[in-house]
């Protein structure tokens, strides 16, 4: 037996009926569709609902957007960094301690006191966090952020983003 010779076993592939191709045979006339009427006629939308207001248009809609530009930072504040007992604290430092997690980009905020000098290096200061920790005789570094300049590469997509 060679590949040539292969065919569908008897009675197992039955050819598909056409209707609406005059009066011969069966099928003729209107087809299966019945006398008048929309389902007699075209398509319509999927959605149609027989003119009640459809589904899509009856739900409430999500008022806003989520910004894909977005930068969010991991918050630590002096009080942490005093408890902590670091003298120089960079994002590297804070995640070996384990107070932010890997590759985030850490923002100091100024909630407690700081009595000691600190160099610490983070991607952004408050105000009030740059001057308490300048006034304790620290130094304060800004890291530049991953992307460079310019704003972040775009989180999400078409959909996610609505």
């Amino acid at each position: 037996m060679k590949v040539h010779d292969l065919q569908p076993a008897e009675g197992s592939n039955k050819a598909r009926r056409r209707v609406g191709r005059g009066i011969a045979g069966k099928g003729g006339k209107t087809a299966g569709r019945g006398h008048k009427g929309q389902k007699a006629r075209g398509t319509i939308p999927a959605a149609f609902e027989g003119g009640q207001m459809p589904l899509h248009m009856r739900v409430p809609k999500l008022k806003g957007f989520n910004n894909p530009f977005r930068v969010e930072y991991q918050a630590i504040n002096l009080d942490i960094l005093e408890t902590a007992g670091l003298d120089d604290v960079s994002p590297e430092t804070l995640y070996a301690n384990g107070l932010v997690s890997k590759k985030a980009l850490v923002k100091v905020l100024g909630r407690g006191q700081i009595t000691r000098a600190v160099t610490v290096r983070a991607h952004a200061f408050s105000k009030a966090a740059e001057s308490a920790i300048t006034a304790a005789g620290g130094s304060v570094e800004r890291l530049p952020l991953p992307w460079g300049e310019g704003r972040p590469p775009v989180k999400g997509n078409q959909f996610t983003n609505r």
